[in-house]
């Protein structure tokens, strides 16, 4: 096994706390309230694409307890899922810090703040996952050049 798969499986459990603050969300957000003030069809689109957006949050964690050795550079596509997720995770902390209203981020400083940890470790275990076989075999050719 890996070094790596237990950070793997470590984010799949931050994914799926990731994936259930939504639900928190839209109670402390009260979306419901907010939403019947939209046109119904945009509340609509709003419910289904975080609906969606939570089911595939879901699917990516349960892709970490699944296929954590291929995630963790055992397999070229294992190894693209991982950079893929690694970008995925890279945008999310990217909205986090530049898009979310800064009142609201100090209003709400801790779960900001744990937000922004998740997010940062998911980035950097995919990152890992994707590039390891690359990191191991410069690693590999260091120690033959040595000798």
């Amino acid at each position: 096994m890996a070094w790596i798969v237990p950070y793997v499986w470590v984010a799949g459990v931050l994914q799926l706390l990731v994936a259930s603050a939504n639900i928190v969300a839209a109670r402390m957000f009260r979306y419901r309230e907010s939403l019947r003030s939209l046109p119904a069809h945009v509340a609509e689109v709003f419910v289904v694409q975080n609906i969606f957006i939570m089911f595939t949050v879901v699917g990516m964690a349960g892709l970490c307890f699944a296929f954590a050795e291929e995630l963790a550079g055992g397999s070229l596509l294992g190894r693209c899922l991982s950079g893929f997720l690694s970008v995925f995770w890279l945008g999310r902390l990217i909205f986090q810090l530049f898009f979310y209203d800064r009142k609201m981020r100090r209003q709400y400083r801790v779960i900001d703040v744990l937000f922004l940890l998740t997010f940062t470790y998911l980035v950097v275990v995919f990152a890992i996952g994707a590039l390891r076989p690359t990191f191991e075999r410069h690693d590999r050719q260091s120690e033959i050049t040595k000798t």
